[in-house]
């Protein structure tokens, strides 16, 4: 607070509701902070479901009574900037189409307030625009495939403005010589220069078992913000004790930005939220881009059914209630998965329908409920070997993908606990 009225800031607008984390402080002890140092404090809490035309004109009230600079702000600046957008469009100092424009030259995401005020003109019998922006909802994917561990990366682009996103990139690790590698991660960027792409985002579903993520790696090439989301801290903190790694920062840091349930982003102009899928880790989401969805281990192609549940942290039932509402999505939705096992030897797949999941899914078709999908999901787990790169995955992709820091002889370790994870393979 004293750095903030330094720099001239009158009063600060707190858009969070108490208790959104553990280590928040409470509006009362903001308040009393701003008041120490001289500044005003307001207190408008709003999630993205109480988002309305009256909270925005509150908000946008209070902004204009101040008599000096404003701080607004929520856990990510989303919902401020949504009250922001949606009040300067009411009151009529700004249109969509303004907004649309102002968002995207500075790197802010429009998407929450556009639907909003598109749906409240609709409901009114009004034209917001006399010319809507012309906002892609269908992007350009395309899916690299690395058979060393059945993952699939993905580019998702905007075709108009040519901006994309990587989703769950791969960085090269032998277990049996130790050898590290960049070649799949430097095929994606081949790719981004050769179609003329602005890589926008970094993006991963979760903290991956069988791989290590190459986001940053990614993002020292290219200077785009990653994020996952925010539940990761959950899973740090789990996995710290494992490698009884005491000084491990456990608050999600080693990411530029930490998603939360319903949050809302850009790819170019092209409108993205995300969807928490947890079930498979504690901390799995779904990125939802246009039509297109990025499930990675909740759903695999249909002849290959859903993701195991008995990682630390997962759980078959809340992987059913991720699955049901993934399904719930437009039946057109694309479904693009992260792994690919080929049953039968095929070719590997990795997109589908939520139409085609419902209808052919091995197990959501066949397990009609929760209860029949648990039992049936628990008993294929037990007898599945845990994955052979688990535990050298997870103390580089809770670190955002960094490797170990290298020891006074210059060399990186990875370092294996004993005896923490059950599911040996002794056959």
């Amino acid at each position: 607070m004293p750095q903030l009225a330094a720099m001239g800031f009158v009063a600060i607008l707190n858009n969070r509701p108490d208790g959104e984390e553990a280590d928040q402080p409470d509006h009362e002890t903001m308040r009393q902070a701003a008041a120490a140092v001289g500044m005003g404090y307001l207190w408008l809490p709003v999630t993205g479901s109480t988002i309305n035309g009256e909270v925005a004109e509150t908000f946008r009230s209070m902004l204009d009574a101040a008599s000096g600079p404003v701080l607004a702000h929520c856990r990510s600046g989303a919902r401020s900037f949504t009250l922001w957008a949606i009040g300067e469009v009411l009151v009529g100092r700004m249109n969509s189409e303004d907004l649309a424009g102002f968002a995207l030259a500075r790197g802010c995401d429009a998407s929450a307030a556009l639907n909003w005020l598109s749906h409240d003109a609709q409901a009114r019998g009004q034209t917001l625009l006399r010319k809507e922006p012309q906002m892609s909802s269908k992007p350009e994917v395309t899916g690299f495939f690395d058979p060393r561990t059945w993952s699939v990366q993905y580019v998702v682009a905007d075709p108009a403005t040519k901006d994309c996103a990587i989703i769950d990139p791969v960085y090269d690790y032998d277990e049996k010589s130790g050898q590290t590698g960049t070649q799949h991660a430097d095929e994606i960027l081949r790719f981004v220069s050769d179609k003329g792409y602005r890589v926008q985002w970094i993006l991963d579903t979760h903290p991956h078992a069988d791989h290590f993520s190459a986001a940053h790696y990614l993002k020292e090439k290219t200077g785009a913000p990653t994020a996952i989301g925010e539940k990761v801290v959950e899973v740090q903190k789990l996995w710290k004790g494992f490698y009884n790694w005491p000084d491990f920062p456990e608050d999600g840091r080693q990411w530029d930005r930490l998603f939360a349930d319903g949050d809302t982003f850009m790819v170019g102009t092209i409108p993205a939220r995300v969807m928490f899928s947890p079930g498979h880790t504690l901390a799995s989401i779904t990125y939802v881009i246009g039509d297109a969805a990025f499930v990675h281990d909740t759903l695999f192609q249909p002849d290959s059914g859903t993701a195991r549940a008995d990682f630390p942290g997962g759980n078959a039932k809340v992987l059913w209630d991720s699955i049901q509402a993934i399904l719930a999505l437009p039946d057109e939705t694309r479904i693009f998965t992260g792994h690919d096992y080929q049953p039968g030897g095929r070719e590997p797949q990795w997109e589908s329908t939520v139409a085609e999941q419902k209808a052919g899914n091995i197990h959501i078709a066949k397990y009609r409920t929760e209860a029949e999908f648990v039992t049936a999901r628990d008993a294929r787990d037990a007898t599945l070997p845990m994955p052979k790169l688990i535990l050298h995955a997870l103390q580089v992709n809770m670190n955002g993908g960094r490797l170990p820091e290298p020891e006074s002889n210059g060399r990186r370790y990875i370092k294996l606990p004993l005896d923490v994870l059950t599911g040996a393979d002794w056959g």
